[in-house]
Parts: structure tokens; sequence; C-alpha cells
């Protein structure tokens, strides 16, 4: 079986397009990190792709103001250049419309730092310590037009302790999202993935495991 083309969009220092990078090193592995873009000219993230050997493009949004159709069909442009076939949300810092995320159905995954629904949107950490939630962590869904409401197909939970802070939370948080994003992208890219009634199925069937407890010994 030929290996899933996959561009991860990034805005920033890209951590888990690092690990998506990582996981997929193995030529067994059913995807591979193919093209690397971000929206932000020198986000750290960039350099990090190219030491790996993966191609990198900018597509900067400040060059077309307000009009973000045409952002997004200079973007689209070099996804269908690069031939690719799945997409990857890593810390991309900008909201998309319907018009592209329909490009992309059931093809492009992001990463959200809560376990959704709750606590969809910024400031998830600050929101979850304040909710006191005992159980926080990170979902990997299919993208939709509405914001962070995509079927879920895998999600991680980590532990709230009392003496958290935002910043402690959201270390031991980005441990789990660097475990289940790679997860998720061998799921989809294996074709193990279906969507029924607005959920997620893997080879069929509905997954009990709602979430994966991350150790309680994490920092």
């Amino acid at each position: 079986m030929s290996r899933k083309r996959v561009a991860v969009l990034i805005s920033g220092r890209g951590s888990n397009m690092a690990a998506l990078i990582e996981a997929t090193k193995s030529v067994d592995h059913p995807a591979e990190i193919v093209f690397v873009v971000s929206n932000v000219p020198g986000a750290g993230g960039l350099a990090t792709a190219v030491a790996a050997g993966i191609a990198v493009a900018s597509v900067d949004h400040r060059r077309f103001g307000k009009d973000r159709a045409a952002f997004e069909r200079a973007l689209q442009a070099i996804l269908v250049e690069h031939r690719i076939e799945l997409v990857c949300l890593a810390g991309f810092m900008r909201l998309l419309t319907p018009w592209f995320v329909e490009q992309w159905p059931q093809r492009m995954l992001n990463i959200h730092p809560a376990l959704l629904p709750a606590f969809k949107g910024l400031d998830t950490h600050r929101r979850a310590l304040e909710a006191g939630v005992k159980r926080h962590g990170a979902t990997v869904h299919f993208v939709v037009p509405e914001m962070d409401a995509g079927p879920i197909v895998v999600q991680g939970a980590v532990p709230v302790r009392a003496d958290d802070t935002e910043a402690i939370l959201a270390a031991r948080v980005l441990t789990v999202e660097h475990c289940i994003y790679p997860q998720a992208l061998r799921l989809v890219a294996e074709g193990r993935v279906t969507v029924a009634d607005g959920r997620c199925l893997v080879d069929g069937q509905q997954v009990r495991e709602a979430a994966l407890l991350a150790p309680v010994d994490r920092p």
C-alpha cells in the first residue's frame, strides 16, 4: 500500500508537527509528511521541517489583507501542487472558511487541547482549571466548518491536580497530544476510520475507550 502524502499546517514552533514527523519516519508507517506550510514566514517549525528533509512553504496571510478567500485559494493551490492527500493542522492559528474545509472532507485533522466538546476555542487550560474539572486532555478530530466540532478520532486524558498551574497543566496535556496525533493519523491513513451519524468508527466499530489516561506521574 502506498503511503499517504501528508501536509502539516503550522503557525509557530510546531511541536505536534515534530511529533508527526518522528512517528512517520518508519517506511512501514501508512503516512508520510512531505510538506509543511506556515502562514507565518519564519515560523520556528519550518526550520525543524527543513532539518528533517521536508519541503516547506510560507503563505503569509497578511499579504491578502482581509481577503480570506484569496489566502485560502493560494494555500489550496500549493497543496494540490504537492499532491497532498491528508492535511494535519498543528497550531495553525487561522480560522478556515467552509469553502476550504469542504475541499478536504474527512481528510483534514486538527488537534485541540481539551476533551471536546468541552472547552472549544482558546485558553482551554485556564478555563479547565477555573471550572474545577478532574480530567482534562486533548482531542484529534476531523475538521468541519464549525470550529472544534468535527467527529472525534482519538482523545487522551490527564488528571487535573490541586496544585496545577496553567503552564503545568498545558505541559502535561502536550505530552498526550504528541502521543495521540500520530495515532490518529495512522488510523486515518490506514483507512480504518469512517464517520456515521457524526461519530467516528474504527474498523466499523464504536471505540469504547473514550480517552487514554496518561500516567499520573507525568510532570
